[in-house]
């Protein structure tokens, strides 16, 4: 039995203890939830003529749902875990109150078997986001927990068809039943890849679209590993937002660079004859391969991407650059190499990669430090060099931030939460410290994240 540490006294104080209390389902006799979610064990056909075995879902009958909310206004999640292992719930991307953000002993205790938990939140940006566990994360990501959430604009942009794509790999034989979750020896490289390829639970889906109508497609990469190029080709496109922010203009759509935890919103324009199909492609060297195709059905509405309205901006704030305060991080492989401490959220039973030389010792109740404090309000440049000939998406829970500079590439002013860096790969980002709390800091790449590759800054005010 773990002793009472220091972050489980934080967890038990007067003021988290209040917004723990006001997350548990003993709220609900005032207000129902606006949505439920079902941690559950799942089975479903992905290959031809099998069915899979130990999947897990968001729902008891189905895949993950898609989420829908809408900017400014508070949305009630309940959540019941019915696995026989812990569980969280952590909402990507969402610039909301640190006690609702779903990490297991940083912002909550795990949701134990059969318990439950309310999260209650008011997304301040709209845009793609997406959900996912942050306990025994690449077992249960791995085999099935991710799922999309969509904050809409206050003020529709047109569009005939909103179509979410949950795009993810599963690791399975040829009986259609999972393999090992990863590999040792990828797990200090680059990650260990699936091997099919999924588009909302299928293979290469056919969705019908208006023909001559205008469809959003949000892309989100849920993958555990996967760093991949994706292109829409066969009718107009835009992509119009990353990462859940509006662009500054339009780019194209053929060849967008994600990594796990990306999005990318763009904008269709259906081929106006029925039956012409548009087609979303992963880019690989050995040749495109199709993930899901969109066919035109009906009389063209013959609409023009001109006609969208603009997405409006969401309210990150601008960080001074002037006045900011640089800190460094360095990403690399683990100086020491330890066996990673037992923990109720799982581990993968290797140290590989650390931030700053500091290997994270797993989901453990603590003492733990914080990597960097950040004084509430103000404004920092974060400098991220990447050691290694890895590429490592790297996501900061809470805050979103601005990409500045790299010493490799030209860089657009993008606002983000989830920053790709690539090999070797020195980059600065800015943000400001706007959102008080404990925020996780790590990579996307799962077996990354779980041996070592990950920590917390602390924003104080």
């Amino acid at each position: 039995m773990l002793g009472l540490s220091r972050r489980e006294l934080l967890l038990g104080s007067a003021a988290t203890g209040a917004a723990f209390a006001a997350g548990g389902l003993a709220a609900r006799a005032a207000n129902g939830p606006d949505h439920t979610l079902t941690i559950s064990p799942y089975e479903h056909s992905l290959l031809p003529g099998t069915v899979t075995r130990d999947m897990m879902s968001f729902a008891p009958d189905g895949p993950p749902p898609v989420l829908r909310m809408k900017r400014g206004e508070k949305a009630v999640i309940d959540v019941q875990n019915t696995l026989d292992e812990a569980s969280v719930v952590h909402w990507h991307g969402l610039r909301i109150a640190n006690a609702m953000d779903g990490v297991p002993y940083l912002t909550q205790h795990p949701i134990e078997a059969g318990q439950s938990f309310r999260y209650a939140f008011t997304p301040p940006d709209a845009g793609t986001f997406w959900y996912h566990p942050h306990c025994n994360t690449l077992e249960q990501m791995g085999r099935g927990l991710t799922g999309v959430l969509i904050v809409e604009e206050e003020e529709d942009p047109g569009f005939d068809l909103d179509l979410p794509l949950n795009i993810r790999d599963f690791r399975l034989g040829g009986d259609g039943q999972f393999i090992e979750m990863f590999k040792a020896r990828n797990a200090a490289r680059g990650g260990t890849y699936g091997t099919v390829s999924t588009v909302n639970w299928e293979i290469d889906p056919v969705y019908e679209v208006p023909a001559g109508g205008l469809v959003r497609l949000r892309l989100a990469v849920t993958d555990v590993t996967r760093v991949g190029r994706f292109g829409v080709e066969g009718g107009m496109t835009q992509v119009i937002a990353l990462d859940s922010n509006p662009l500054p203009g339009p780019i194209s759509a053929e060849n967008i660079l994600l990594s796990p935890g990306q999005r990318a919103d763009v904008a269709l324009q259906v081929p106006d004859e029925e039956g012409q199909e548009v087609t979303l492609f992963l880019r690989r060297p050995n040749g495109d391969r199709a993930l899901a195709r969109f066919k035109a059905t009906g009389t063209s509405a013959n609409r023009q991407l001109a006609d969208l309205k603009a997405l409006p901006a969401n309210p990150v704030p601008k960080p001074d650059l002037a006045n900011a305060e640089v800190i460094d991080f360095v990403f690399g492989w683990s100086p020491e190499g330890d066996a990673p401490q037992a923990s109720i959220c799982g581990s993968l039973g290797y140290t590989f990669w650390s931030i700053n030389r500091e290997a994270w010792p797993g989901d453990v109740p603590g003492p733990l430090d914080p990597l960097a404090r950040m004084k509430l309000g103000k404004s920092y440049i974060l400098r991220l060099r990447n050691e290694s000939p890895n590429a490592h998406p790297i996501h900061l829970h809470g805050v979103s931030f601005q990409l500045l500079r790299s010493n490799k590439r030209k860089l657009p002013p993008l606002v983000t939460d989830t920053a790709l860096l690539l090999e070797e790969e020195t980059m600065e980002i800015a943000l400001v410290a706007d959102n008080p709390g404990d925020w996780a800091f790590h990579c996307h790449v799962i077996e990354h994240q779980k041996t070592g590759l990950a920590g917390f800054l602390r924003i104080e005010g």
